[in-house]
């Protein structure tokens, strides 16, 4: 590599990671130039979150060398305090913020400390004014004494990103892993807003994400990685989405679009005043052959609205049809065993189960049909869970391989091949695509849309307008628990979702 290394923030050379026989990370180099955001690309398991782990020193690598200003580090002997002293910043999907806790507490654990006096008494007058020198700077509208959990979810995580600039000093190399993947759209905006202005004042920011929108919005350069390679640098200004899908993905991928001429089947789900916890009184009606959305800002009842019709949330009162006959939804085993399908938002507590075999986490809703006379019938479990890996495209080496070792997008297919296996009447979906790439989405669309066609109804409750406008034959608004409006299928774009759960489009009786 021949770039002339003052001229760059950040030079990566040769970095190589393996896992046995798996390449992980295979011979990547780039520069970064200062004061740019740099969005690092690429489907799941492409070697983007290897790399990063790389350079905060968590993944040993085997080879390779870091520059960032005067120094050279090699990769195989970076630490988390050997990072953070080059001047990289970390701040992960899964933020170690405490809401419970002011944002001055939030801005000095795990920033810059605490100020104490002689015999280790916090100064805690000190605390709040560094703490409003450093809200004021970067431009974030909240108060030090102010509990963090207060705030909305892009200004909990630019407290989190002002407190990472604030460990050794502002600067270095800003490493934000995907900070947008469970905000709504319009606190992406606004988090996105913040990172552009860190760039215009300097910074150089490497982004991941796999929002497509957010790389044409805030970048100034997209790194793409495939199969542990590079494959790509680019300017996102010079390209279509198609032209970066492609890249990332390795080939063309068609646009999913609902058929508008499609005739509605006849109901398979109904409910009427429907109360459960934050929901209700909710009327809706689902038919056979329909992809039907739910938004709303975070509270609306959208997550609430589905674990109610699966049976996990109590229904206080109201009524359930299915297919016109009552139905009590006391327990998700009455869920189940009515042909209902749920895949909750957080996958990692309350569907995944890591550690164990694909073979086990893709049986575990059909469990009983292996078991004969008192006997697992484990071959047959096996067989079958090779040929549900196939029919769901999941990359994986074996069906003995523990979920854990598969990619994001590729763990999300499990969960959807779980429970579509069973030939489900209604599937419950609840973010299906949140932090999955564009190709293991587009796959995840297909899945759906193969189940509706076979006569089921699904219902997706998701945080990303765009996603629902393009997969959805109708989208339901909720806000404060109750519908407050349907955009139909002639009518639906992310906008007019956005403005709908934001109050600021008439309501339209449903």
């Amino acid at each position: 590599m021949s770039a002339d290394l003052s001229a760059h923030a950040l030079v990566l050379t040769d970095a190589h990671k393996s896992f046995g026989s798996n390449k992980a990370v295979d011979g990547v180099s780039f520069s970064l130039a200062a004061g740019q955001v740099h969005a690092l690309l690429g489907g799941n398991g492409s070697g983007k979150s290897t790399l990063i782990k790389m350079l905060a020193g968590v993944e040993r690598a085997d080879d390779g060398r870091l520059t960032i200003g005067d120094q050279t580090i090699a990769l195989s002997d970076m630490t988390p305090a050997r990072a953070a002293a080059a001047g990289l910043r970390f701040v992960h999907q899964q933020r170690s913020t405490f809401p419970e806790l002011t944002v001055a507490e939030n801005l000095a654990i795990g920033g810059y400390g605490f100020p104490l006096a002689p015999g280790g008494r916090v100064r805690w007058r000190a605390a709040r004014r560094r703490a409003a020198e450093v809200l004021e700077k970067y431009d974030i509208e909240a108060f030090p004494d102010q509990l963090l959990g207060e705030l909305g979810p892009a200004r909990q995580a630019m407290v989190a990103i002002a407190r990472a600039l604030q460990v050794g000093g502002a600067g270095g190399i800003l490493v934000l892993d995907e900070p947008t993947v469970s905000l709504p759209d319009t606190e992406v905006r606004l988090l996105l807003d913040a990172v552009r202005k860190h760039a215009d004042h300097g910074q150089t920011v490497i982004f991941v994400t796999h929002r497509l929108e957010e790389v044409f919005a805030v970048a100034d350069n997209a790194i793409l990685l495939r199969n542990g390679q590079l494959v790509s640098e680019v300017a996102p200004r010079s390209i279509t989405r198609g032209d970066l899908v492609e890249l990332i993905v390795g080939s063309a991928v068609d646009e999913i679009t609902p058929n508008d001429d499609a005739e509605l089947g006849p109901a398979v789900l109904e409910a009427e005043a429907l109360c459960a916890g934050p929901v209700g009184p909710v009327d809706l009606t689902l038919h056979a052959g329909e992809v039907v959305g739910v938004a709303g800002l975070v509270g609306s009842g959208r997550s609430s609205l589905l674990k109610a019709l699966f049976g996990v949330l109590p229904v206080e009162s109201g009524s359930v049809r299915l297919a016109g006959q009552p139905l009590s939804l006391a327990s998700p085993r009455d869920g189940m065993r009515a042909g209902i399908a749920y895949v909750p938002e957080n996958r990692a507590e309350d569907a995944a189960f890591p550690e164990l075999s694909l073979t086990d986490n893709v049986s575990v809703a059909v469990l009983s049909d292996y078991w004969r006379k008192g006997r697992l019938r484990a071959g047959l479990q096996r067989r079958d869970a090779r040929g549900l890996l196939s029919r769901f495209r999941i990359k994986a080496q074996s069906v003995e391989d523990p979920l854990s070792a598969l990619s994001g997008g590729n763990q999300q297919k499990v969960m959807v091949a779980r429970w579509l296996r069973r030939s489900p009447r209604v599937v419950l979906l609840d973010e299906p695509t949140q932090g999955v790439d564009v190709g293991a989405r587009h796959e995840i669309y297909l899945l759906i849309r193969e189940a509706v066609e076979a006569g089921a109804v699904a219902l997706i409750a998701s945080s990303d307008s765009e996603e629902l406008a393009a997969i959805c034959d109708r989208v339901i608004v909720l806000r404060g628990g109750r519908i407050v409006g349907e955009v139909p299928r002639t009518e639906l774009t992310s906008n007019r979702v956005e403005r709908l759960a934001h109050g600021q489009s008439k309501e339209v009786t449903v």
